[in-house]
C-alpha cells in the first residue's frame, strides 16, 4: 500500500511546533514599512517572534483554548463578518492587543497563505509529554487510543490526521523530533483548530517509545501491504496505531515491534492512498470497534 505523497503504514505521534524566526522590525530590501491608516507601523506594533495561527476558524479555536498563549491579534483593514466579530469578542475577553493592518502585512505574516483577514501571533506550539496522553484517556475513563506518525513529511497530512484524530476521539499523537514535519502554522490551519485539542508528543526514538508503550499495556498496530484486513481490526482496549511515511511506509525496525499489521484492500487501478486518507480509514475503524452501534 505504498503512497506517493501517499501512504503505506506507520505509527502515530503527537504535537507542538518550533518557533519561527522572523525579524519584522527591519524592512526588507530597503523598502519603506507598510502604512496603516497613514500611520507607520513601528516596532511596537510588529508581531513578536513566535508562530502564527492563520484563518478565521483556527483563530477562534485558538482564542477559546485556555492552553494557547497569544501575543497579538492581526485583523485586515475593512474586513467585517460574524466570524471577525467573534474573534474581536474573544480577543477583548482575554484582554489581547488587536492590530488592524493592510492585507499586504497579513500576507507577509502568513507567507501568502489564505488568512481570511485574521492572523494570530502566538507563542510556539507546546508539545505534550507521553504521560499527558495517558492522563487524557484516564480523564475520559477510556482505554488509550494513540496515533504514532512515522516520519510524516507533509504538513497538510499532519493537519488532516489531527483533524480526524480529534473527530474520532483519539487521545494523542506521537511524532519523531527529526526527519518529520513538526507543528507549524500550516499544520494548525489544516487542522482547522484540532491542534488545540489533540496533544502531540515529540520523541527522540520511536522504537524505544513503542517498547515503552508495550510495557505500559498497549497493543501496537502498524500498516503494510501485507496484513490483516483493517475491517477486522478490533481496537477495543489500549492501542496505538502507526501511520508510516508517505513514500517509505513504516520503518523496518518499527515493524519488528508491531503486534499486528493491518492492510487496506484496494481493487481499483490506483494501488495507493494519500497518507491522511488511509489514516482516516484506520482511525475510524478504531472508532467503530470502540463505539458500537
Amino acid at each position: 500500500m505504498p503512497y506517493n505523497n501517499e501512504y503505506r503504514g506507520g505509527r502515530v505521534a503527537k504535537r507542538r511546533a518550533p518557533q519561527r524566526d522572523r525579524d519584522n522590525d527591519r524592512p526588507r530590501n530597503n523598502k519603506r514599512p507598510e502604512r496603516n491608516n497613514d500611520k507607520q507601523i513601528d516596532k511596537q506594533t510588529v508581531a513578536p517572534l513566535g508562530d502564527f495561527v492563520i484563518g478565521r476558524h483556527p483563530a477562534v479555536e485558538a482564542l477559546k483554548s485556555t492552553e494557547q498563549t497569544i501575543n497579538k491579534v492581526w485583523l485586515q483593514d475593512g474586513i467585517h463578518s460574524d466570524a471577525i466579530s467573534e474573534v474581536l469578542a474573544l480577543a477583548k475577553e482575554r484582554g489581547l492587543v488587536v492590530q488592524n493592518a493592510p492585507k499586504s502585512k497579513l500576507d507577509e505574516l502568513s507567507d501568502g497563505q489564505n488568512h481570511q483577514g485574521v492572523v494570530l501571533s502566538i507563542a510556539a506550539f507546546e508539545y505534550a509529554e507521553l504521560d499527558d496522553l495517558f492522563a487524557k484517556a484516564a480523564a475520559k475513563d477510556e482505554a488509550p487510543f494513540f496515533l504514532i506518525l512515522d516520519s510524516i513529511e507533509d504538513p497538510h497530512n499532519l493537519g488532516s490526521i489531527m483533524r480526524t484524530a480529534d473527530a474520532a476521539g483519539a487521545h494523542g499523537i506521537i511524532i519523531p523530533k527529526r526527519r518529520a514535519v513538526q507543528l507549524t502554522a500550516t499544520v494548525a490551519k489544516t487542522s482547522t483548530g484540532a491542534i488545540e485539542h489533540v496533544p502531540v508528543v515529540r520523541v527522540t526514538n520511536l522504537v524505544n517509545t513503542v517498547k515503552e508503550l508495550k510495557e505500559r499495556g498497549l497493543w501496537i498496530f502498524g500498516t503494510d501491504m501485507n496484513g490483516t484486513d483493517y475491517r477486522r481490526w478490533d481496537a477495543t482496549g489500549p492501542v496505538a496505531l502507526i501511520i508510516g511515511n508517505e513514500g517509505r511506509g513504516v520503518a523496518p525496525l518499527l515493524k519488528q515491534n508491531v503486534d499486528e499489521m493491518l492492510t487496506i484492500p484496494m481493487i481499483g487501478h490506483v494501488q495507493s492512498l494519500n497518507a491522511s486518507v488511509a489514516a482516516s480509514l484506520l482511525i475510524y475503524q478504531g472508532f467503530n470497534s470502540r463505539h458500537k452501534l
